[in-house]
């Protein structure tokens, strides 16, 4: 009645909680989408992905145990979302698979279609954009809900109460099932919460943004927030909500509280950290040479450089250090698993376009990484945390103040899942 299930193709069909106020299950890596399409190949040189060639990558996720696609509006002026949709509906496993999109970026900013005379209303995190583009991903992905809706950036102009009730509305709707945000500074993310919490409304369970070995900020604020957020609180939203009457009617002017005024909650955030691999910078000198020698070169989306610093240099360095230290066949597999062990509900979110490059990144998994390893690649190019961080830490130790008063021990934070290879059947 109870048998197990077969054992998995990989690790990547081992599946995590989301977040500690999301009990759904999801693949620990997340199928970047932002590949899948074929309209910014002559745009801004990315890769090349038609229907038959995004079809056959998307399988093999599946088929490995992957089931957390991550896409926007705006991805590939909308084809991702299509071919997404396409294939989901195609191979029948909607309810399968967690589809995540975004609204706020401009769907229609380097569209060719003549009709749409005036782009201004597309974009933003405005009530309007997203009434518009949380339509327009429904028909694309060709299904009735969303399961994991973000703001895409933060646009500073649209207010938090505006946003909250508005996405807060769509959960109510079971249009989206949960809530992310992306690109947003961790004070703007903290206050959301904290007014959907005040006001009963749905918080946001992930948080989406740049973070690898090589570029570190996201530790500054995102990480210690999000840490934060997964803290047990006593939410009172409405503890002084009452009602003018007893509906037992013996005591008509008796007031009580709502019954979910005093309820004890979880508020936790993932991380989907996107740029993983810093733009494919992470690679070894002989790649880089092969690519120079070549002229296949590198990516060259967000810049022009597609070569490495000496910083980047150094830690690619590392990171072979480390590879060999733990017996991992790629660099890159090590710079996943690295930001898997630095903090608990990490998704990393990877681009892909060839079989191979799942597999590498499926070996992510497998590793297991020490505190002494993490601590030798983080000092190879020291982060800069700035002030307060660097006076008062990151509140996982105490600061020096405090210690100076006398010892004392500190409750460790929950801890993550290191990587392990699969029992052989």
């Amino acid at each position: 009645m109870f048998a197990p299930q077969p054992p998995p193709k990989s690790r990547l069909g081992v599946y995590r909680q989301l977040s500690p106020n999301a009990g759904v299950h999801l693949s620990p890596l997340c199928f970047g989408g932002g590949t899948i399409g074929d309209r910014w190949h002559e745009k801004f040189g990315v890769g090349y992905m038609d229907k038959e060639s995004s079809f056959k990558i998307l399988d093999t996720f599946f088929e490995m145990g992957g089931n957390f696609i991550d896409t926007a509006n705006s991805y590939q002026d909308g084809r991702s979302e299509e071919f997404i949709g396409e294939w989901a509906e195609a191979r029948r496993i909607r309810d399968q698979v967690f589809i995540a999109t975004k609204y706020a970026s401009n769907p229609h900013l380097h569209s060719d279609d003549e009709s749409i005379k005036q782009k201004i209303l597309y974009a933003g995190t405005s009530v309007k954009s997203m009434h518009i583009s949380v339509e327009a991903s429904l028909k694309k992905l060709r299904t009735s809900y969303i399961d994991l809706f973000y703001v895409h950036y933060w646009d500073y102009t649209t207010s938090i109460q505006e946003v909250m009730h508005a996405l807060h509305a769509l959960v109510m709707a079971r249009k989206v099932l949960y809530l992310g945000i992306s690109d947003a500074p961790a004070w703007v993310v903290s206050q959301a919460n904290q007014y959907a919490r005040d006001h009963a409304l749905t918080p946001f369970s992930v948080y989406q943004g740049q973070w690898n070995v090589m570029d570190r900020s996201f530790e500054r604020d995102i990480i210690p927030m999000a840490r934060n957020q997964g803290s047990i609180v006593f939410s009172i939203p409405l503890s002084l909500y009452l009602s003018p009457f007893d509906p037992t009617n013996k005591h008509p002017l008796r007031f009580f509280p709502c019954p979910a005024a005093f309820d004890t909650a979880i508020i936790g955030m993932a991380l989907a950290p996107w740029g993983v691999l810093a733009g494919g910078k992470i690679r070894s000198d002989e790649e880089e040479e092969r690519r120079r020698q070549t002229g296949e070169k590198g990516r060259t989306f967000a810049s022009p450089n597609w070569e490495r610093t000496e910083s980047e240099k150094k830690i690619c360095d590392a990171l072979e250090v480390v590879k060999k230290e733990v017996g991992a066949e790629n660099i890159t597999a090590v710079a996943i698993a690295y930001l898997l062990h630095k903090t608990p509900y990490v998704f990393p979110i990877v681009g892909l376009r060839k079989p191979e490059q799942l597999q590498q990144n499926i070996e992510a998994l497998e590793i297991s990484l020490t505190k002494d390893h993490l601590k030798f690649l983080d000092g190879v190019v020291p982060f800069e945390a700035g002030f307060p961080h660097n006076l008062l830490g990151d509140g996982t130790e105490y600061d020096p103040f405090t210690m100076a008063s006398g010892e004392r021990e500190k409750w460790p934070v929950a801890g993550v899942l290191t990587g392990r290879k699969l029992p052989k059947p």
